[in-house]
């Protein structure tokens, strides 16, 4: 994250940020710069949505990554991977609105941020269900779903031999989601 540029609106920030080479985030009506990520983060995002993507085939759900914004209550933010079920997207709509999973794999620069503000921010999102940290480098995943009684229900799967994904009722193989970041860049 970034120190705030200029402020603006949801509109304003989405036709400025189509002119920008660099990725941004907008929230309370600031925008921030973000940062890169290295390969053994890319590498886990790739593993993820290749996954989800062959899980979700054939259904009313799609999986989107990095490029692509989710919108909260007050701006949009980059997670890594999010999968949205029930209206198709557009081709041409630069924000999620009902995303129902984010995964936000963490790095060093911004791991504090993804597990307290955006956390926090995401659940402004109402159709979301389910929010994933996964951290490559240390194998920590903390997975949270949201319960019938509207709390977040906290698992910590970081020693378990599955990534249980329960809004899209998905199990996947730890060693899958972590495949190739021994060989991946630093």
């Amino acid at each position: 994250m970034g120190l705030p540029l200029a402020k603006r609106n949801l509109a304003e920030f989405l036709a400025w940020e189509d002119l920008q080479t660099e990725r941004h985030e907008f929230f309370r009506r600031e925008t921030f710069a973000m940062a890169g990520g290295s390969a053994r983060h890319n590498r886990v995002i790739m593993n993820l949505g290749a996954h989800i993507a062959q899980h979700v085939d054939g259904t009313e759900c799609q999986v989107f990554s990095q490029g692509m914004k989710a919108q909260i209550a007050e701006g949009s933010l980059y997670p890594d991977v999010m999968v949205t079920c029930g209206k198709k997207q557009a081709g041409d709509e630069q924000v999620i609105k009902d995303p129902v999973l984010i995964i936000e794999v963490l790095s060093t620069s911004t791991k504090g941020y993804d597990k307290r503000d955006k956390f926090a921010l995401y659940r402004t999102v109402p159709s979301l269900r389910e929010y994933a940290l996964i951290d490559p480098t240390t194998r920590q995943v903390e997975v949270f779903v949201l319960t019938d009684a509207g709390s977040w229900l906290f698992t910590d799967q970081s020693k378990a031999e599955q990534l249980a994904l329960s809004a899209i009722d998905l199990t996947l193989p730890m060693a899958a989601v972590i495949k190739g970041v021994e060989s991946a860049a630093l």
